[in-house]
């Protein structure tokens, strides 16, 4: 039931070559057999996730992201997304870091998660963290396993030294982060296999330890008391 078809990208495809009000409204009731579709693929991925893990969110349904565009800000006037795309949300502040999929034709699907928007004070701590000692986070993304799954850390970077830390430190590399995002990226053949949920799955096991370190660093102080 939450296997996604090649039907759902033939749908995805023509959006994309159609994309206004009018052919949406006349394709509806296809876009609602696909969306249930992308609930049912949901579901059966989060009662997997909660089996290691605590997830906030309720249901699939409540994790899919809409397909309507906010174009407001935009340049892009295209009223609808192209895609599948939705987020899980780990439950309690003792747990961090979110969980987001996306589905796409023509090799653009991914399973991703980090610390997207991270606030000015979790930022602060975890460049504090990485200042005083980086070696837990450098053995994190140089493990071999986390190479071979995500290749490396991504996120945007400043372009200096942040405010308050030495250009000149020996890991000015990772300080310059505003985000930390891994993802891992899979073809349209593999996103239609029967195994492509527990793929989901294991690739979201695999972000694990860069959770549970930025999970201990921001559920505690610099002395390393818990805060909550």
């Amino acid at each position: 039931m939450g296997n996604i078809s090649n039907e759902n990208f033939k749908f995805l495809k023509a959006l994309a070559q159609n994309n206004d009000r009018d052919w949406f409204t006349k394709n509806k009731s296809e876009y609602q057999i696909h969306h249930e579709r992308m609930i049912s693929f949901a579901d059966e991925l989060l009662i997997k996730m909660n089996r290691h893990d605590n997830i906030e969110t309720l249901n699939g349904k409540k994790s899919l992201h809409r397909i309507y565009r906010d174009v407001r800000f935009s340049k892009d006037k295209s009223p609808y997304k192209s895609h599948w795309g939705g987020g899980f949300k780990r439950a309690t502040k003792l747990l961090r870091g979110g969980y987001y999929y996306h589905i796409q034709p023509n090799r653009k699907s991914f399973i991703g998660g980090g610390f997207w928007a991270p606030n000015k004070e979790d930022l602060l701590r975890i460049r504090h963290d990485i200042s005083n000692n980086a070696s837990d986070l450098r053995e994190i993304i140089t493990n071999s396993h986390f190479i071979s799954t995500f290749g490396q850390l991504k996120g945007e970077q400043l372009k200096s030294s942040p405010k308050g830390f030495d250009k000149d430190h020996p890991d000015i590399d990772l300080l310059r982060y505003k985000q930390f995002i891994i993802g891992k990226q899979f073809t349209d053949k593999e996103v239609f296999a029967d195994d492509f949920i527990e793929k989901a799955n294991d690739t979201f096991i695999k972000m694990r330890p860069l959770f549970d370190y930025m999970s201990d660093v921001l559920s505690t102080d610099s002395n390393g008391t818990p805060l909550f």
